[in-house]
Formats: structure tokens, sequence, C-alpha cells
């Protein structure tokens, strides 16, 4: 496939027709879910009013999640996976139409509606994982995770404000219909692209265990693995419970809506930044300062709330997160990069990440159902935040040692090329 010189923000870059497609797929999933899925929330909690029923709805996320995962991961060694990443965009399809047929009715089925996104994220992102793994280069994945960040964060920017306001001016039934029905619109978007897309078949067995005990013989797949469970200790409760309490200070979803405006306002700036300066030899210390800065924010909303607080500490995180994400994203693929059959064995290799990540994810989940049912939330929420919300930090001291991004290119090229080689065959 030809290669040609595009210009896109980022200056002059060697891009593919599939690196934009899944680009542009990619835009599209985020802005169909920071449009919709930050007001699933809110609109579960104004049905229940009920921490619990919104915490149980986020855990059958991350719990079918990575076990659609596993059964993505056998499929993408049999089939296409490119039909992979259609079936995940068209199960969160589903997911917001029965969203909108069980309407006020939704906290009722949050067990229902949790598994049904779960495994449609399950489905969309082993196969857009894999797909950014063979599709980038080790030259162009910095960009690539950073324009992704950048059209993220543009996502954030547009889809909750623009959610917020419609919601605002109509009944809220008939705003929760209209975000639900463009959010459905956008992953048929996301569907018509992937056909454009070169097929991208795999063979083999898929040897899942085999790369959960590859932890034994490479320290850097081990380091990386427990990192992402502590990625995913912060992750699990700071999606809902921040939203929640930007929602219970304005009881307005126009109010939660700008507070994501001001967070991925500050995020698409830097993740430019990040982008354009965040180099490999610098991952590290990025990797630290972004971490540092995460942690250290959750001390201004513990102490004392209200919606301008919040809104501060919107901006902080929104700083914040690219540093972390941008190099530890690049960092994890040139690990995988560099594993044992590499080129055969990707796949597995993303799915073992998912299962450790969402470890965390629904191990957060857990001691938070555990705490408040112990002491009352307004004074167990505070302290798991800042006791999980350490995540992040910790995530520095174990990548620390790993020494794969000061490697010679040429030898993360080569990794490609066998790849590259082992699907030609």
């Amino acid at each position: 496939m030809k290669k040609k010189y595009i210009t896109i923000l980022l200056g002059d870059m060697e891009v593919n027709r599939d690196l934009k497609l899944l680009l542009t797929i990619g835009g599209l999933y985020a802005l169909a879910i920071f449009l919709s899925n930050t007001f699933v929330n809110i609109y579960l909690w104004k049905q229940s009013n009920d921490y619990v029923s919104i915490a149980i709805y986020n855990m059958f996320v991350y719990i079918l999640q990575p076990i659609t995962f596993i059964v993505a991961g056998k499929m993408a060694k049999k089939i296409d996976r490119v039909l992979v990443l259609r079936i995940g965009v068209s199960t969160l399809a589903i997911f917001f139409l029965t969203v909108l047929f069980v309407g006020e009715k939704a906290a009722t089925y949050n067990m229902l509606l949790g598994s049904l996104l779960g495994i449609g994220y399950g489905f969309y992102w082993l196969a857009f994982n894999v797909l950014t793994f063979e599709i980038t280069e080790p030259e162009t994945r910095d960009f690539f995770n950073g324009f992704l960040g950048l059209m993220q964060s543009f996502g954030g920017m547009i889809g909750p404000v623009l959610a917020g306001y419609i919601i605002s001016q109509w009944d809220n039934s008939q705003g929760y219909t209209v975000i639900f029905t463009i959010s459905f619109l956008l992953f048929i978007g996301a569907v018509t692209c992937s056909f454009f897309i070169q097929r991208r078949s795999a063979e083999g067995k898929f040897n899942f265990l085999r790369i959960i005990k590859e932890r034994r013989y490479n320290q850097d797949w081990s380091k990386i693995l427990y990192a992402h469970i502590l990625q995913g200790l912060r992750e699990g409760i700071f999606v809902f419970v921040i939203s929640i309490w930007v929602f219970i200070s304005t009881n307005s979803e126009l109010a939660l809506g700008t507070f994501n405006l001001v967070f991925s306002g500050c995020s698409f700036l830097c993740y430019y930044a990040a982008t354009r300066f965040v180099k490999p030899h610098m991952r590290k210390r990025s990797i630290f300062f972004g971490g540092m800065t995460l942690f250290l924010a959750i001390f201004l909303i513990i102490f004392k709330l209200n919606y301008t607080i919040l809104l501060l500490y919107g901006a902080i995180i929104g700083i914040a997160y690219p540093l972390f994400t941008v190099p530890y994203v690049s960092l994890t693929y040139d690990v995988i990069g560099k594993g044992w059959r590499a080129g055969e064995m990707r796949i597995e290799y993303i799915v073992v990440r998912e299962v450790f990540l969402n470890i965390g994810r629904v191990s957060s989940i857990i001691i938070f159902l555990i705490s408040i049912q112990l002491v009352t939330p307004v004074t167990s929420i505070p302290i798991v935040l800042l006791i999980l919300g350490c995540g992040h930090f910790l995530v520095y001291f174990l990548i620390k040692d790993i020494t794969l991004p000061l490697l010679p290119e040429n030898e993360l090229t080569r990794v490609k090329e066998d790849i590259i080689n082992h699907e030609n065959r």
C-alpha cells in the first residue's frame, strides 16, 4: 500500500490509509461515547439515587469486558479482525438502543446494560488495540497515540457540553433520547469506515495462558501488567464518582457538560504538546510527573467540594492525563513488540493486558462497594478516592527500570517486519 506525506497539525508525517481510517473510527467512537456515556451514569443516578446501583452497572462493564476480550481474541485468530471491530461497534449501538427501549426503568436493568456495554467495549478495544499495534510503526506510534488523544479530547469537549445543552433545552426524557440516537448514528458511521480497512487475518492457536506465564521469563512484561492493575484501581471508580459529584453539586447536566469541556479542553492542548515534545527518552519522566499530578489533584476535592473546585480539578487532570497516557501507551506497545514471538502472539498480549487492567478496575469497585456498606458514603468515598487514586503515580515505580525505550529503533522496526512477514505467509 502506498504511503504519502500529509500535514495534520503535527507537521509532516508519513501516514498510510489504514492508519487514517483507524484514526477516523477512533474519533467517531470517542464522540459517540463522550456524547452519551457520561450521561448514562447520571440517567441511572436520577432514577435510583443510589451509589450501589451505579457501581454495579460499572462493575458489570469491567467484568464482561475482559471476558469478551478473551472470546474476541480467539475469534481474531480465526477470522478477519476488522470484522471483530464491527461486532464491537454494532454491540455498542445495540447498547444505546436498549437504553432507549427500557427508558425510565434503566436502573432496574443496570446489570444487563453494563454487560452489553462491556461486551461492546471488549470486541471494539481488542480489535482496535491489535490494529493499532499492526498499523503503526515505531516512528508513528507516538504520533498515532497523541493524535488519537487529540480527537478524544475534542470529542470530550464537544460531546458532553452539547449533550448537556440538549437535555437542558428539552424535557429530560426527550433530551436523553436525542443524544442516545445521535450516538447510535455515529457508531453506524464507524462501522461504515471499517469496510475500507485492508483485511487483516491471523492464524494459529490462541495461547492465552502461555502469555500470562510469560511474566516469569520477561520482567518488562511482568512490570507492565502489574502497572495496568494499578492504573485500573484509579479508573474503576473515578469514572463515575466524579460525574455524580458534579451533578450533585449543580443538579445540572449542562454543568456536567461544562466540566467535561474544561477537562477535555486542557487535555486537547496537552495531548498536542505531549505528542510533539515527549520523545522516547523522556517517557519515564513524563509518566512520573503525570501520575504524581493526578494523585495530588485528589487533595483538592476530598476536603471541600463545590463546582468551582471541581472545575479546577478537571483542568489539572486534563493537563496530567496526556503527560501520563501518551508515553505509557507507547511504552506498553514497545514492550509487546519486543516480547516472545510478538508477531504470532500479538493478540494474546493485548488480551492479557486488558485482563490485568480490568482486575484493577473490578477490585476498585469491590473496595468501593464494601466501604460504602461499612461507613456512610459521605465519609468513606473521599478516603477510598485518596487510597485508590495513587494508582497512576505508583505506575512509575514499576516501569522505571524498563530499559526498552533506550534500545535502538531498528530493533523495534525488525520486530514490526517480522509481524508483517508472519501475516504474509
